[in-house]
């Protein structure tokens, strides 16, 4: 399963389309807890901060929906790059955190199932 298109917004800035290939890179492993979930959306948006004149200046912020549960995740650092590193990471965690939820919430109506079962006989 690959990961769906990404839909890129830019807000007081251009963005190079190295970047977009990075963005599409840095998420395409994050296909493996999309299965095959046909209901995704991705959002990557980009901005550089005007107010500042140096330091944490570049802002990404990735919006992922998925299964109808909208994931997000922000950073601002000195470079895009660095941001998409920290945003990609954030992402990885929460949907790791979801998909091991929902795992855990199957086996329990599993075992109380069986328990029902047992208790009917």
């Amino acid at each position: 399963m690959s990961f769906p298109s990404i839909i890129f917004k830019h807000n007081n800035t251009r963005v190079e389309n190295d970047l977009h290939v990075l963005v599409e890179q840095k998420l395409s492993s994050l296909a493996k807890y999309i299965g095959t979930e046909t209901d995704v959306k991705c959002e990557v948006e980009f901005e550089r901060i005007q107010s500042h004149h140096s330091g944490d200046i570049h802002r990404v912020e990735i919006n992922l929906w998925l299964a109808g549960e909208m994931h997000r995740a922000t950073s601002t650092k000195e470079s895009f790059v660095a941001a998409i590193d920290v945003v990609r990471d954030e992402l990885d965690r929460k949907l790791n955190d979801s998909h091991d939820k929902r795992q855990t919430l199957i086996r329990k109506g599993g075992r109380e199932l069986k328990e029902a079962m047992r208790t009917a006989e």
